[in-house]
């Protein structure tokens, strides 16, 4: 019999808690995504519901400035290191299911060879313009002028093994670019390009100062290599909901039902109406405004202000969930909008559990994998998982 009837986990994208033990790797000393909006952030900080389950005890001898340390009854608290090769969103939330990406993948700081914007141009029959790092809302400041005088593409990476196309739904519409981004998908999976994430990226407006970018955007990720812990729950029987991006990082495997969302309150209010329905098994969902809006842009107040209003529909759910349900809150990497550059930083996570049944108030400690969370959603079904990570699910006792 399985402990819990439905598992709830929520990934807050990018919230990072300090620097992992390899940040040096990758040049991240001293990022520290929570650690510096509590500090930066100008005016009231308040995080109640996240305090209550633990969030500045991960880290008691330094905690998070205005988040107090607490007696977390029914929450449980620590934090995972990653082992995969990269810190992308697709690294992270693989390697949560027991599927760490330990080849790296492509990087292109120099931009993509003119081979591979030649079959990218061949194929829609449009110039390709940037082709660069870029930041998401500064490229399409510079460029999106040009695309809407000339419809040609505007394609762009970043620290991450991404390739992006910016497209202006005026002149380029949605389902063109979709298809356009399905094209670079199938021939990016292999070496020498094995991009992470093709990113379809449309946006709209008149000119630079009223350019937005929209909430159709659409992650192509390469398909899962191996078997996922959403695989097995989905092959033994159970539901296996999607909120949010998770549906295109996992490339529609294992997800018996998904949902599109346009925002993190929209995310939020799919997790509130599921804990109305009655299914057995896991809801998996991603809030990615965190990472997308607030963290590439380096906007500490926004961040924080994101923060607390998570903070406050978090603590909705927690009020609707039944004493059977398990919840728990994580992220997949860091960015930190108080560190340089526009990239995601290596970081540790937090890692936050709560149910009703539970008296709380234990740390699951350091976790040297995120492999280890799902390898818990999986002890709990009575379901065998793969070689990487080790379940905590006794510790939640």
């Amino acid at each position: 019999m399985a402990k819990f009837k439905r598992i709830f986990g929520i990934v807050i994208d990018s919230v990072g808690i300090g620097a992992a033990p390899d940040a040096a790797k990758y040049d991240d000393m001293g990022a520290d995504t929570l650690g510096h909006i509590g500090q930066q952030y100008d005016g009231d900080f308040s995080l109640p519901n996240l305090a209550k389950l633990g969030l500045s005890n991960i880290r008691e001898e330094a905690p998070i400035e205005r988040v107090p340390v607490a007696k977390p009854a029914r929450g449980y608290f620590g934090k995972m290191s990653e082992i995969s090769a990269g810190k992308d969103s697709m690294d992270g939330h693989w390697e949560m299911m027991g599927l760490p990406v330990l080849e790296p993948l492509g990087f292109f700081p120099n931009g993509f060879d003119e081979n591979l914007i030649k079959k990218l141009e061949d194929f829609s029959g449009r110039h390709i313009v940037a082709n660069k790092p870029y930041s998401g809302t500064e490229v399409i400041k510079d460029y999106g002028e040009h695309q809407l005088r000339t419809g040609d593409l505007i394609v762009y990476t970043s620290g991450d093994s991404v390739l992006q196309i910016a497209a202006n739904t005026a002149v380029i519409p949605l389902a063109e670019l979709y298809k356009i981004c399905d094209y670079a998908r199938s021939i990016t999976t292999e070496q020498p390009y094995r991009i992470g994430r093709i990113i379809a990226r449309p946006f709209v407006g008149t000119n630079k100062d009223n350019f937005k970018r929209t909430s159709d955007r659409h992650d192509y990720a390469l398909m899962p290599t191996a078997k996922t812990d959403l695989v097995r729950l989905q092959a033994a029987g159970f539901d296996v909901l999607g909120i949010g991006k998770i549906n295109d990082i996992f490339s529609g495997q294992g997800i018996t039902e998904g949902w599109h969302t346009t925002s993190n309150m929209d995310g939020m209010d799919h997790v509130l109406e599921l804990t109305k329905r009655d299914f057995t098994g896991f809801c998996f969902t991603n809030l990615v405004d965190f990472d997308a809006m607030y963290g590439h842009r380096r906007n500490v107040n926004g961040y924080g202000d994101a923060l607390m209003a998570f903070d406050q529909r978090l603590g909705e759910v927690l009020e609707q969930l039944r004493d059977d349900d398990l919840l728990f809150v994580t992220a997949d990497h860091g960015n930190d909008p108080g560190f340089k550059g526009t990239d995601h930083t290596r970081e540790f996570v937090p890692l936050l559990f709560f149910s009703k049944s539970l008296p709380g108030n234990q740390s699951l400690g350091v976790r040297n994998t995120f492999a280890d969370l799902g390898q818990t959603v999986l002890a709990n079904f009575e379901i065998d998982g793969g070689e990487y990570g080790t379940s905590f699910l006794d510790k939640l006792n």
